[in-house]
Order: structure tokens, then C-alpha cells, then sequence
């Protein structure tokens, strides 16, 4: 069975940090770009960041750079998001999708350009 599957979510203090896994299971992610979206209530699903098959190249929305960092082990399976200096505003359910696209055409991070996608992982942002 096909599966991806989100942890690492809580709750945190603003300017705390989690970093969140990706877990793949039934396929091999290191054929994939992956990516990292969110969406808190209310609001579209938006794109955090991508990472290539090989790990080499990132991408960032303007939101988080600086402050988020994509990797990958591709051994284990497993692609991480490490959130620092996290603001209320970071607070979402987020996701983690595959595409069979390239980097290039990823890094766009529409929603659309992802296929497999897991059941997501809840962070909270709050004193």
C-alpha cells in the first residue's frame, strides 16, 4: 500500500522550534520530488517547501526562508522539515506530497503539480 505518513506536529511557543518527518511507505521516495505544503482553517492549501530526488536542491516560500529547512534520507525513507523561530502564523495543518515532476517545475509549489499526499500533521503556534 502506497502510503505517506506526516509526525513530528504540536504544540509549540512562538519562536520554538519541531521538525516534522515524512515517512514513505509501498514506494521508493527517492524517486520523487517532495514537498511540503500547509493549510490552517479557512485558507487554501499553500506551499512550504520542495526538495529534489536527490536532496541536492531546495526550495522555499518567501514565508519560511530563513527560518525552515527541507532534507531528505533517502535510506530511511524519509523526508524532514526542521521549523525554527516558528510565529502564530505558522500555525496549519501541514502535508507532505510527492511529484513526479521536476524540481524546476515543482518549485512552483502549486498544489496541483503533487500526487501522493499524507493525512497531514497539526501545528500549533501559540503562548
Amino acid at each position: 500500500q502506497v502510503q505517506l505518513v506526516e509526525s513530528g506536529g504540536g504544540l509549540v511557543q512562538p519562536g520554538g522550534s519541531l521538525r516534522l518527518s515524512c515517512a514513505a511507505s509501498g514506494f521508493t521516495l527517492a524517486n520523487y520530488v517532495i514537498g511540503w505544503f500547509r493549510q490552517a482553517p479557512g485558507t487554501e492549501r499553500e506551499g512550504v517547501s520542495c526538495i529534489s530526488a536527490s536532496g541536492s536542491s531546495t526550495v522555499y516560500a518567501d514565508s519560511v526562508k530563513g527560518r525552515f529547512t527541507i532534507s531528505r534520507d533517502n535510506a530511511k525513507n524519509t523526508v524532514y522539515l526542521q521549523m525554527n523561530s516558528l510565529k502564530p502564523s505558522d500555525t496549519a495543518v501541514y502535508y507532505c506530497a510527492t511529484s513526479s515532476y521536476s524540481l524546476g517545475l515543482a518549485s512552483n509549489l502549486r498544489y496541483r503539480d503533487f500526487g501522493s499526499w499524507g493525512q497531514g500533521t497539526q501545528v500549533t503556534v501559540s503562548s
